[in-house]
Formats: structure tokens, C-alpha cells, sequence
């Protein structure tokens, strides 16, 4: 006898799916989150709807000096007239073109690893060259004289340009310096030990701002004379000195994750210290701390502008410089919000990069 057919299922209620269903789910499960979903929404209404009248329905995005706002809301014309000296500083402007080409290297660089259909190999040698000759390819554009190239001193960069190159310096190279301070700190050595102890301790210790102090007024006087170093290298190294030091303590965190077994594995597969590190203890260690490395790079980007205190110039800097124009009177919420909103976009982007590269790596543990 043939069993009678199951009826069609039917589908799930309207009020939960879509939507509706996201809603309940999430504000509106219960009396208490619904009270607390209303009261934030009138807060954020209240908040929300003057500053976008401000922002932007009476906002002046159009004219070349500060008599062309009305007064009622944002002066936009300022950072219009103002933008190149925010993008590029005091570089030249006939010259612009060079720092442009290293902007569209970057952008070569870093785009196609935020878009998942390039292909793996593609982002693998783009990231190579990012690390590799992106560099040097643009400090010979960007400083000169090489290939007949203008030679610009260092202290005409600025704006965005010099935060950048700060930010990208310091992150490619305190990364493999904090490695091999954690390496030396777990080491059984107890010369090596005791040294990458006493250097990361040191550096931790010490504000950010002392360590450029120290690096502009108190270095050159320890030089022998005639031995000086430009500004800009000095900045570049104490950045990235300090900021090794808390990448050592991450990735630190990372090994002492590793289980033992892991260890004793790599020695039972006959491979020396070096190999056991490369091939089997550091992957794993890496992308257990991805979010504690990402989160260092985005402190040591946001600590780029201590730099204004020796004399260099990055965007907030030459945002401060610029709301003190006699000619731009009452301009300073527009332009800390767009240093704001300059920081908050290469930030997010690391952030995201960095949620993105956990799920491709399967960085996250379900237990069943």
C-alpha cells in the first residue's frame, strides 16, 4: 500500500523571516531590548538629524574663500581650497605627478585584496611587491635625484603623503623586527633572552613622544660630528623601534598559544630550529593574533601624528596649521573632521582586511 503523500510545508511566518524577523531577532526580543532599541533610536535622532543639517543641507561645498559660507552650517569651501596642501604638504606642487604614480602603486597594491574574485597567485605577488619594491620605487619618485629626477628634501613632505610613509614604513618594518624580538625573548639562550627582554621592556616603557624627542633634539648631540641624519629617518627608526617592541609582546602571545605537541612534532620530524619555526610553530602562532596585529598597526597609524611635535608635518598637521589662517576664521570642526574621516578610512580598511583574512585562514574554532 502506497503511503499517503506529506503535505507541503509550509512557510515560516512572515514575522520571522526578512526583514521583520531581523528585527524582532535582534532590537525587539523582548519588552527590555525594545525599550532600550526606542530610547537609543529618539537619542541617535536627536543627535543625527542636526549635524546632517549641518553637514550637509546648509552646509557650502562651492567657493574660494570663507566669505562664500553663509555661516549656517559646514564651511566645505575650506577643504576644497585646501586639499592638495593636506594631500602632498609643501612638495612642489610642479611635482605633484610623482607623489600621484606612487598613490596609484598603493592602490594597485592594496585594492585587489579587499576583492575576492582576484585570484590568489595575483594578490600573493602584488603583496610581494608591496612589500618589496613598492618602497623603493617611491622613495626614489617621491625624494629625487635619481634619473634625472628633482631632488625634494624631506622637509617639504607632508600631509597625507608623509603620514602614509610613515604608517606603511613603520608596519612593514616593525612586524618582522617584533618576530624576532619574541623568538629571542622564548629563546634558551640567556644572552639573547635576557637582551630581547631588556630592549622590549625599555621601549615599552616610554612613551611615544619621548622617544621623538629624543630621536630629533637628543640624537644628533651623541653624533660624531659631521654625522647627521635626516629628521624624517629619525622619526621613521624610533617609530619603528617602539612599535617592535609591542609587536614582540603579540606575537609572543601567539607562540605560547601554540600546544606542545606541535613542537615535539616538529622535532620528531628531524627538523632544526630555524624550519620548526618557519614551517610549522610561526604560521599557526600568526594567525592566532591577527586581530592583535592589526590592532597594533592601526595604533602605530593613528600615533603618526606625535610627529607635529618635531617639526614634520602629516595630515592632522597640516590641518592645525591651516585653521589658523586669518583668512579661514571658525574652520576648525571641518577640518579635524576630515582628518577624522582620513584616519577612519585607511583604519576600517585595515580592520576589515583584517576580519576578512581570518575567515580565509579558518582562524576561528567551532566546537560541536
Amino acid at each position: 500500500m502506497d503511503a499517503e503523500p506529506r503535505a507541503a510545508d509550509l512557510p515560516p511566518p512572515i514575522t520571522e523571516v526578512g526583514v521583520v524577523g531581523w528585527l524582532r531577532a535582534n532590537l525587539f526580543r523582548s519588552w527590555t531590548s525594545s525599550i532600550v532599541t526606542l530610547v537609543l533610536l529618539y537619542l541617535l535622532v536627536r543627535m543625527l538629524v542636526p549635524f546632517l543639517d549641518w553637514a550637509l543641507v546648509s552646509a557650502d561645498f562651492v567657493g574660494t574663500q570663507s566669505s562664500d559660507c553663509s555661516g549656517q552650517g559646514a564651511c566645505w569651501v575650506f577643504i576644497g581650497q585646501r586639499i592638495q596642501f593636506f594631500i602632498y604638504g609643501f612638495y612642489p606642487s610642479a611635482e605633484y605627478w610623482r607623489v600621484d604614480i606612487c598613490y596609484a602603486l598603493l592602490a594597485l597594491v592594496l585594492a585587489p585584496q579587499f576583492i575576492p574574485g582576484v585570484p590568489m597567485r595575483v594578490r600573493k605577488w602584488l603583496g610581494i611587491f608591496g612589500m618589496t619594491l613598492f618602497p623603493v620605487v617611491s622613495y626614489v619618485l617621491i625624494g629625487g635625484g635619481w634619473f634625472g629626477l628633482q631632488p625634494i628634501p624631506s622637509d617639504k613632505w607632508g600631509g597625507l603623503t608623509l603620514t602614509l610613509m610613515l604608517a606603511f614604513t613603520g608596519i612593514l618594518a616593525s612586524l618582522p623586527i617584533g618576530i624576532v624580538l619574541a623568538l629571542g625573548r622564548r629563546s634558551q639562550m640567556p644572552v639573547i633572552r635576557s637582551l630581547s627582554v631588556v630592549f622590549i621592556e625599555i621601549w615599552r616603557g616610554v612613551p611615544l613622544i619621548s622617544v621623538l624627542f629624543m630621536a630629533s633634539v637628543m640624537l644628533p648631540i651623541f653624533l660624531p660630528e659631521g654625522v647627521d641624519f635626516n629628521k624624517l629617518l629619525r622619526a621613521l627608526i624610533g617609530i619603528t623601534l617602539f612599535w617592535s617592541a609591542y609587536m614582540a609582546e603579540v606575537v609572543r602571545g601567539g607562540l605560547q598559544a601554540i600546544p606542545k605537541g606541535q613542537y615535539e612534532a616538529a622535532d620528531a620530524l628531524g627538523l632544526n630550529y630555524w624550519k620548526s619555526m618557519g614551517l610549522v610553530i610561526l604560521p599557526q602562532a600568526l594567525k592566532y593574533v591577527i586581530p592583535g596585529v592589526v590592532n597594533t598597526f592601526i595604533a602605530l597609524f593613528k600615533d603618526t601624528t606625535l610627529v607635529l611635535i618635531i617639526g614634520l608635518f602629516d595630515v592632522l598637521g597640516t590641518v592645525q596649521s591651516t585653521i589658523i589662517d586669518p583668512a579661514w576664521r571658525n574652520v576648525a570642526t571641518e577640518g579635524y573632521l576630515f582628518a577624522a574621516f582620513m584616519f577612519w578610512i585607511f583604519c576600517f580598511g585595515m580592520s576589515r582586511y583584517s576580519q576578512n583574512l581570518e575567515r580565509r585562514l579558518h582562524t576561528g574554532h567551532q566546537t560541536r
